[in-house]
């Protein structure tokens, strides 16, 4: 019972109970063959950013792909005398027998646009909602802030220490793989790097030092045991005044006379900027000109800049917290909605109308692009599109905002890449398992694609998510007819 229950968590079981209780009554209602489109998108970036990252698709799949109700399951349900016998039935039989598209990991993804597309019986369809949402939403958010993190850090390495921090296991072992992709260096998870061949990293802790009648004994039983990757951390007791100065003399007495250089010494407490600065001065009058400073402590994005602004000298960072919690923001948000229904064959718009137009959804099935400049090879702008429809990158394409639509902009120099792509089709996956490594790539390769401004993290530029022409005059007529129809009651 290792996790305070005796048996192992079938994840389709983990659902909100309100997709099981719809689903009895779509079944009742003659309703479980009946084909639907279902959208995943978000609102807003998380701290206001300029954009998020995509991250969390593998998961999803190993989900899809393993759907299915066990007995114990079925025997559940049937306690909570809740559900008809004929649906629970099919719910021993059930298969799962979607189309699905998701955007590839790894790329930057922005508010309102379909980002995971789920095609199939309304049963099914309705049933991955609360798991298609949690685990996108979650390595989204890690990944996002992760990006943050990097960015503000301008090349120096930075280390995710979160596991301690995290809020359960699997954040913990997803949080470091999403951050991975985003750019970190590598975890302290071990579990993480076994699992997704992730670096693994860390050294020693306070109890280490504090487990020998000196700090000196400690640096040098370290050094002893690790004289290729020696790094000490110099903060436990004083580390201007004998942290730095014990690094430096086992340096000296022990690692130089086998050849080997101290790594790094890395601080954890006090003045970080400060304590940087005279810790260099300090490794390099010694001669420790290659010996790299790692700082930690409640670090973020935002206390980076700052330390870099004052001249802090530091080579790496590790970050915990505030990186595996995205302590600032902790909620991607995320929602899953009904945004078609097949009827006779033909697939009928649906659309959520509310008196918060953020919460206004948009109709029909749809695919979305990305438009390249095909001169800076920059991103100009993201199309919702209907599934019907193809954008001819050789002509002209004037674009508008859909809310402010005398804000137009006509594009001709550029590409037109759908980039929703299919991973699953009737319920069989189709995909191509990339290594987590060559997501990474990716992902570096397509933040390469925005503009600087759209990095920023203050007042970022706002990057348009249009709607094609077509989109945008079906959701105002929807919108129309229901205020007309809402009158008329």
């Amino acid at each position: 019972m290792a996790n305070g229950w005796d048996h192992d968590i079938n994840l389709a079981m983990l659902t909100d109970f309100y997709e099981i209780t719809m689903s009895n009554a779509y079944y009742k209602e003659g309703m479980k063959d009946t084909v639907a489109v279902f959208d995943m998108f978000f609102r807003d970036v998380p701290e206001r950013g300029g954009f998020a990252i995509m991250a969390g698709v593998e998961q999803l799949v190993e989900y899809l792909a393993n759907l299915q109700f066990t007995d114990k399951d079925i025997e559940y349900l049937v306690q909570l005398d809740h559900f008809d016998p004929a649906f629970l039935s099919y719910l021993r039989d059930f298969r799962f027998e979607c189309d699905v598209w998701a955007i590839p990991e790894g790329m930057p993804i922005f508010p309102g646009e379909p980002i995971v597309k789920v095609r199939g019986p309304i049963i099914q369809a309705q049933m991955v909602e609360t798991m298609v949402l949690l685990t996108i939403n979650h390595q989204s958010l890690i990944a996002t802030k992760s990006s943050r993190i990097v960015r503000a850090a301008e090349g120096r390495g930075i280390l995710e220490f979160g596991a301690r921090r995290a809020q359960g296991s699997d954040a913990s072992i997803l949080g470091a793989r999403a951050a991975y992709i985003a750019g970190v260096a590598g975890t302290s998870c071990t579990v993480a790097g076994e699992i997704f061949k992730i670096p693994v990293l860390g050294t020693m802790a306070h109890s280490w030092v504090q487990a020998f009648d000196t700090e000196y004994d400690a640096f040098k039983a370290y050094a002893t045991v690790y004289p290729d990757d020696c790094q000490l951390l110099v903060d436990t007791y004083n580390t201007l005044k004998c942290g730095v100065p014990n690094a430096i003399r086992v340096s000296r007495e022990v690692l130089e006379p086998q050849g080997h250089r101290l790594k790094a010494i890395r601080i954890d407490s006090g003045d970080l900027a400060y304590l940087s600065i005279r810790a260099r001065a300090m490794l390099d009058e010694a001669g420790l000109n290659d010996c790299k400073i790692t700082l930690s402590s409640a670090i973020d994005e935002y206390l980076i800049q700052d330390l870099l602004r004052q001249g802090a000298r530091v080579d790496s960072f590790g970050v915990g917290e505030r990186l595996i919690t995205s302590r600032a923001e902790p909620v991607f948000s995320g929602v899953y909605k009904l945004s078609g229904i097949e009827k006779d064959g033909v697939m009928e718009p649906r659309m959520k109308v509310s008196d918060n137009p953020e919460k206004v959804t948009n109709p029909g099935e749809k695919t979305l692009y990305r438009l390249y400049n095909r001169t800076t090879g920059l991103v100009e702008a993201d199309l919702i599109t209907l599934i019907d429809e193809v954008i001819d990158d050789t002509k002209p394409l004037t674009i508008f905002d859909p809310l402010h639509t005398w804000k137009r902009k006509t594009l001709t120099d550029f590409r037109a890449v759908p980039i929703l792509e299919q991973i699953f089709e009737k319920g069989e996956y189709i995909g191509e398992k990339r290594h987590i490594e060559d997501i990474r790539a990716f992902c570096r390769a397509q933040l390469d694609t925005l503009w600087d401004s759209l990095k920023r993290f203050e007042n970022p530029q706002e990057y348009y998510v249009d709607l094609s022409d077509t989109l945008w005059s079906l959701k105002e007529r929807f919108l129309h007819s229901e205020m007309e129809e809402q009158e008329s009651v």
